[in-house]
C-alpha cells in the first residue's frame, strides 16, 4: 500500500544533511508526522579488484561510532558529475591508486524508511598505482587483501554499511563482478 504525502517541512538543512517532518498519511491508518533524514549527494563506493593483489581497501576510524574498520573507497558525488566519473575520482583522492576500467554493480537506498540516501557500487577491473593519496587523514592505511580473506574480514572487520554491502554484494554475485 502507498502512503499519501501530505507535505513536508524542514527542521534542519546544511549542505551535508537535512532533517524534515513529512505530514504521511496510511491507507485506512492514522495520519502522522514522520521524520526523515534528507541526503543532498548522492554516494559512491567502488569495489577495486586485482586478480593477484586482492581487494583494495582503506583501514578507518569512524569517530562517530568509534569504531575501525576495512572499507571501500568512497564518498560524494559533485553536482552534475557522472557517477562513474565520482567512483574514479574518490578511488584515485583516498587511495593514490587510479581505478581501471569501472562498472555498476547496484544502487540501493541503506535505511529507506528513515532517509533518502543512496548509494551507488562499482567494480573497477585493476589499478595503476599513482602516489600517496591526496588526504592522508582519510585512512590510517591502504592495502590490497587477499579476496579468499573477504570473507573473515567481513564477519570481524568491516561494519561500514556501504563497504560491507559492496564487498558482499561482490562476492555473491561473481557474474556480475566481472
Amino acid at each position: 500500500m502507498r502512503w499519501t504525502v501530505h507535505g513536508e517541512r524542514t527542521l534542519y538543512a546544511s549542505e551535508w544533511v537535512g532533517l524534515g517532518l513529512v505530514d504521511v498519511e496510511v491507507p485506512g491508518g492514522a495520519r502522522f508526522e514522520h521524520h526523515v533524514v534528507r541526503l543532498p549527494r548522492e554516494a559512491v563506493g567502488t569495489v577495486v579488484h586485482d586478480p593477484q593483489r586482492g581487494v583494495l581497501l582503506l583501514w578507518r576510524h569512524r569517530f562517530i561510532t568509534d569504531s575501525w574498520g576495512w572499507e571501500v573507497p568512497a564518498g560524494g558525488v559533485d553536482d552534475g558529475e557522472p557517477l562513474q566519473d565520482a567512483a574514479a575520482r574518490e578511488v584515485l583522492e583516498e587511495t593514490g591508486w587510479r581505478p581501471g576500467p569501472l562498472r555498476r554493480l547496484t544502487r540501493y537506498h541503506p535505511s529507506n524508511g528513515l532517509s533518502d540516501q543512496t548509494f551507488t557500487v562499482f567494480v573497477a577491473a585493476g589499478a595503476s598505482y599513482v602516489g600517496e593519496p591526496e588526504d592522508p587523514s582519510e585512512s590510517e592505511r591502504v592495502a590490497w587483501v587477499p579476496v579468499d580473506q573477504l570473507r573473515g574480514l567481513l564477519a570481524e572487520q568491516v561494519s561500514d554499511g556501504l563497504s560491507m554491502t559492496a564487498l558482499a554484494y561482490w562476492l555473491a554475485f561473481p557474474a556480475d563482478a566481472g
